[in-house]
């Protein structure tokens, strides 16, 4: 069963829950997730992330974000946010471009989807993901990477049980513990 997704649709799903959890933050120094980052670490890789993606749509040359993000987030890190995938949605939304530039949006919704949920263990919101938008992403990028190409992406795969829900099967596979 092949499954046909609205890319652009979940990105905009996903970018609204996740703009929502970005306007929860009060302490750019709290934990996160990610052991290595603080939540200004983790904000400043998101908008690396979404402007790198914008860019790549744009057929601009453009590297992948790395380990340790610039820091970029101002004092308002919603409205940083909110450009930032603004900016995605617009460059996907010109014809052609999502089909130009496969599979770099449904690897943006899914990044940005996680990235949310990673925001809102960092401040104590509720990290559940909106009704389809854990499948989807799931869908989207499991099997996708190599085992080589994990290793820059994810941390190693966290076994789940077989009545795992979407959520879970996510963030397991992306190497969060899904609590």
């Amino acid at each position: 069963m092949t499954m046909e997704l609205d890319l652009l649709d979940l990105y905009r799903r996903a970018s609204a829950w996740t703009g929502d959890n970005v306007a929860a933050v009060r302490d750019l120094d709290a934990s996160t997730p990610c052991p290595e980052w603080k939540t200004r670490d983790l904000l400043n890789h998101m908008l690396e992330t979404q402007r790198y993606f914008a860019s790549a749509g744009r057929g601009e040359s453009a590297s992948p974000p790395g380990p340790n993000p610039s820091d970029t987030v101002s004092d308002k890190p919603t409205d940083d946010f909110a450009q930032a995938s603004s900016d995605v949605i617009a460059v996907f939304s010109q014809d052609g471009v999502i089909d130009k530039t496969m599979p770099a949006l449904g690897i943006a919704f899914a990044d940005c989807l996680l990235h949310g949920w990673d925001v809102a263990k960092a401040t104590g919101t509720d990290a559940t993901m909106p009704a389809g938008l854990a499948q989807a992403a799931y869908t989207t990028i499991h099997g996708r990477f190599t085992a080589e190409q994990r290793k820059g992406i994810f941390a190693p795969e966290i076994p789940v049980s077989d009545d795992a829900t979407p959520q879970q099967r996510l963030l397991a596979y992306t190497g969060r513990t899904p609590d």
